[in-house]
């Protein structure tokens, strides 16, 4: 009697509404299939849902929402406050499941705006820790004080050269905030919480088990180390090794794609055409630009939406300029905001319409995802019975620290195109389970059922 394994891959999503997948045994290729509609409904996490992916080719797809979404309220989901309670589906498999390996790509906390509004005073936010300022942790102190060991880890250029903790009284452009370092400790909690049972990591666990990967910005760093942290709380620095991806897509060597680049030029060209053609938006544009005494042209190319939202996610009022001689001045709106952040959710409808960046994604997202599944593959084959350990383990986690321009991609070359654009801190989590050994004869009997 032949004794078979099953292998399950999991996919837990937070901050964005999803669909379901299948994946072959071999984890290489999408396989596109008929959408069923699942008996046992989901739960939301934290404005996200849970979603399983399994040898069987089913695939479902969450009850879609009948009412288009309110701006502000999307606004403030986008934002990803870390004072809510989340139900996390990681860790959840069938009964007599082993948990094999668990691969995580997260985006960076909460920031500090990437580009500032003319004529405006930047927002008024400090950039190092204290656990006596809200939003804080637990965690928060001890991590503060782990990450002055971090001299002894091991660092791929030019890592080692960038802060492990965000640092300026004034935050700096682009600089995590404290708010995105609570976010990722709580990230890490929960997952440490999850796995805990499942002895995913032994107490004595060796280099070659954990990777670490982030881009070269001090916020993908530091929100990894963040999670990291919570996850694995005083992890021995000494066994760490943080590898960079130069990349944003993370494609590591094999980022040169020119059909990739072509399909992303049609994309943009796609965006701007919807953009011009949107009269409501041309005159909040136009308005606004007036208020702050400046071109239409110039107060766009500043990009005033990422801004405001670091206003909206900081309970900040908008900006204001004095009233001027020519009458111009007054404060920025929450309905122009509104008007601003309603075209980005039509446009990510459109895009899902059109069918371009999904494409743009699948070559994007195909090395990254490619490594993911070739490491589970090396991992159900370590599994087997009869195979002799490597001699340092197999790399049971992996953590990557990324960006939106990561996530989203990845979202849509996985097929989740209902997912709503990556908020801070979303995270996305593969998980690989071998089921109990079953013989031929209890597949037959299953079979029979």
């Amino acid at each position: 009697m032949l004794a078979r394994n099953r292998f399950l891959l999991l996919v837990v999503v937070g901050g964005a509404a999803l669909a379901i997948i299948s994946l072959s045994l071999q984890f290489l290729n999408l396989i596109p299939t008929t959408p069923i509609v699942e008996e046992r409904p989901f739960q939301a996490i934290d404005g996200g849902l849970g979603v399983v992916l399994g040898k069987s080719r089913k695939r479902v797809f969450p009850v879609p929402h009948t009412q288009e979404p309110n701006p502000i309220s999307e606004a403030y989901g986008y934002c990803n406050t870390p004072n809510r309670t989340e139900q996390a589906w990681e860790g959840h498999s069938p009964a007599d499941y082993k948990l094999l390996s668990v691969q995580v790509m997260i985006r960076h906390g909460d920031r500090y705006p990437l580009y500032s509004i003319p004529k405006t005073k930047r927002p008024a936010i400090d950039c190092t820790l204290s656990t006596s300022r809200s939003p804080s942790h637990p965690l928060l102190n001890s991590f503060i004080s782990h990450m002055a060991q971090g001299g002894r880890g091991h660092w791929e250029s030019p890592l080692g050269s960038v802060p492990r903790l965000p640092n300026h009284n004034v935050c700096e452009m682009g600089e995590l905030t404290q708010t995105g370092v609570v976010q990722h400790l709580r990230n890490g909690q929960l997952l440490h919480q999850a796995y805990k049972r499942h002895n995913l990591l032994p107490s004595n666990w060796s280099p070659r088990q954990l990777w670490v990967e982030t881009t070269g910005k001090s916020r993908t760093l530091q929100s990894g180390l963040a999670f990291l942290y919570g996850f694995l709380p005083d992890f021995d620095w000494t066994k760490l090794t943080v590898r960079h991806q130069w990349s944003t897509l993370f494609c590591g060597s094999a980022c040169d794609c020119p059909a990739r680049n072509r399909y992303l030029e049609e994309e943009q060209r796609r965006q701007y055409r919807l953009r011009v053609a949107d009269t409501e938006l041309e005159r909040t544009y136009a308005d606004m630009a007036r208020t702050l005494g400046m071109l239409t042209r110039q107060l766009r190319a500043a990009n005033p939406i990422d801004s405001l939202l670091c206003h909206l996610c900081h309970g900040l009022s908008f900006p204001c300029v004095p009233m001027g001689d020519s009458g111009t001045g007054g404060c920025l709106t929450m309905s122009q905001f509104a008007v601003i952040r309603r075209q980005q959710l039509d446009d990510e409808v459109d895009r899902r319409r059109v069918g371009l960046y999904h494409k743009y994604a699948i070559l994007a997202m195909y090395p990254y995802l490619n490594r993911t599944a070739a490491k589970m593959e090396r991992l159900a084959k370590s599994s087997e019975a009869g195979r002799q350990p490597r001699a340092g383990g197999e790399e049971v986690f992996t953590l990557s620290s990324a960006h939106d321009v990561t996530m989203a991609p990845l979202l849509s070359a996985l097929g989740l195109e209902e997912a709503r654009f990556p908020r801070f801190a979303a995270r996305v989590v593969f998980e690989l389970w071998k089921s109990p050994t079953t013989t031929q004869g209890q597949l037959k009997k299953r079979a029979g059922k």
